[in-house]
């Protein structure tokens, strides 16, 4: 069976019981404009899919706002604060939400950030956080609501829609780079493979939506194509909707009343 057929037998699974899958479309660690970045928006455009770019406030220049005013459909979600990393020398695994500095440290410089977009942006960033390499700190996140974020998004099964109170979480499933692997494309198979289990997941259990995780900066051109041929071929396929970011963050508290981003 081929990686597409299985694609489409899950969705044919999804239609079997009267449901409709969820896809979105996150990519990381936009700070500048550039010939990449202008690859990744024509493919928004020319797919007609909606797509969330997370922005690294500390980086992101006047040119990036620039160009994304040319683009209103896009939605900016706040990538950390700089993508620095401050995990402790040896750590395996970068992280800069971590514990490794005060709380209020941390929540400062997210908050120096969230001015900064607003500078750059005006009201249009969704106050969804988007941890640098998918980490922080259990600790950190239920003060994410205290200064203002409604959203969480990071990698893999969401434990809960909800990790506290006013803060709805959607996650990424399926990263086209391969990062320990030489940082080229994961190849069709690992990503159709990851959308497959993370959509049977969600049917099965939490209905969640499964999240394509792209990164505009360190692609190939392998993933360059599959990016491309994805959503030209999912656009047609029955048993599947691709979301925008603001639809998945507007929602009712498990109270009743409504949030918005």
């Amino acid at each position: 069976m081929s990686n597409w057929q299985a694609f489409d037998d899950e969705l044919g699974r999804w239609r079997d019981a009267g449901r409709i899958a969820e896809l979105w479309w996150r990519d990381d660690d936009a700070a500048n404009a550039g010939p990449e970045l202008d690859r990744l928006l024509a493919i928004h455009r020319e797919s007609a899919m909606p797509l969330a770019l997370a922005v690294v406030p500390a980086h992101a220049t006047a040119a990036l706002a620039a160009r994304l005013a040319d683009e209103p459909a896009v939605d900016l979600l706040q990538h950390g604060y700089a993508h620095a990393n401050h995990a402790t020398p040896g750590d395996a695994k970068k992280i800069e939400l971590g514990p490794h500095r005060p709380a209020m440290m941390v929540l400062g410089e997210l908050g120096t950030g969230w001015l900064a977009l607003e500078r750059l942006f005006g009201a249009r960033p969704l106050s969804v956080m988007v941890p640098p390499w998918n980490r922080i700190a259990p600790a950190l996140v239920p003060t994410l609501p205290e200064i203002g974020f409604t959203g969480l998004s990071t990698f893999g099964a969401r434990p809960r829609t909800w990790p506290v109170r006013g803060l709805r979480q959607v996650n990424a499933h399926a990263d086209l780079i391969d990062w320990k692997g030489g940082r080229g494309f994961a190849g069709e198979e690992v990503v159709l493979s990851s959308l497959v289990r993370a959509l049977a997941r969600a049917r099965a259990e939490s209905g969640e939506p499964v999240g394509l995780l792209s990164h505009h900066l360190a692609m190939d051109g392998g993933a360059w194509d599959f990016l491309r041929s994805f959503w030209e071929r999912t656009r047609t396929m029955s048993g599947l909707r691709v979301r925008s970011a603001h639809e998945l963050f507007v929602a009712r508290l498990p109270g009743g009343e409504e949030t918005r981003v």
